[in-house]
């Protein structure tokens, strides 16, 4: 899998730092988690991503590492990562700069699965607006092929918690018909990834949470 994640990073032009390259031997996988300014929590679910890869660990073929990674927009370690992740309660804020940045990271192969954690909703789709102005969200139907490249979710998205009382929707931008952000919205998967004690939710829902989130690593490192 090490070879694998390599070649996916050259062809997408998401090189690793230069000591890496010249063993050609990337680092085990990770997920980055994303630092964005403007008051919102993106530091919130701390036990969610480790639960995530020791779930791909055991449940994929992926080298996952047993920490995450953070990491900001103008941080020079982002095009180190294949795949970031963002969540929050609050309020999400780009710069101009960052804003550039962050397109250029993912017209350059790069994706982003941001998944609301009751709160973020609108401010987050302000912002990528500011992304990619021409850009419309897509809603991913139950039969895409996101819910079935790993596990199979018949369902489509599963709902771990109310927030709204609306139904989960996952909702797409695309770069020339590759899946570039991924939107999580009314799901909260990234409380179904927690421990199990803090949020007590039934382990039937957890399993469902990771299931999804295994689904989209290994979507995001074949595509």
């Amino acid at each position: 899998m090490h070879r694998i994640i390599l070649i996916l990073w050259l062809a997408a032009g998401l090189a690793p730092a230069a000591s890496q390259a010249q063993s050609l031997t990337p680092p085990l996988f990770t997920i980055a988690r994303l630092q964005y300014n403007g008051g919102g929590d993106w530091y919130s679910d701390p036990s969610s991503l480790p639960n995530l890869l020791r779930f791909l660990k055991e449940n994929t073929q992926i080298d996952a590492a047993e920490e995450e990674a953070q990491v900001a927009i103008m941080d020079e370690e982002l095009f180190s990562f294949p795949y970031i992740y963002m969540t929050g309660h609050g309020n999400i804020d780009f710069s101009a700069e960052e804003v550039t940045r962050l397109r250029h990271y993912l017209e350059s192969g790069g994706f982003l699965h941001a998944d609301d954690n009751y709160g973020m909703d609108k401010s987050f789709r302000r912002e990528m607006h500011k992304v990619f102005r021409n850009a419309a969200w897509v809603e991913l139907p139950a039969e895409h092929p996101l819910f079935h490249c790993h596990f199979e979710l018949t369902e489509g998205l599963p709902k771990v918690h109310e927030h709204d009382g609306k139904r989960p929707q996952a909702l797409g931008l695309f770069i020339e018909e590759r899946l570039a952000v991924l939107y999580t919205y009314e799901a909260d998967l990234g409380d179904g990834w927690e421990d199990p004690h803090v949020h007590d939710d039934p382990e039937g829902k957890r399993l469902n949470a990771l299931k999804m989130g295994a689904n989209i690593a290994v979507w995001a490192l074949s595509h």
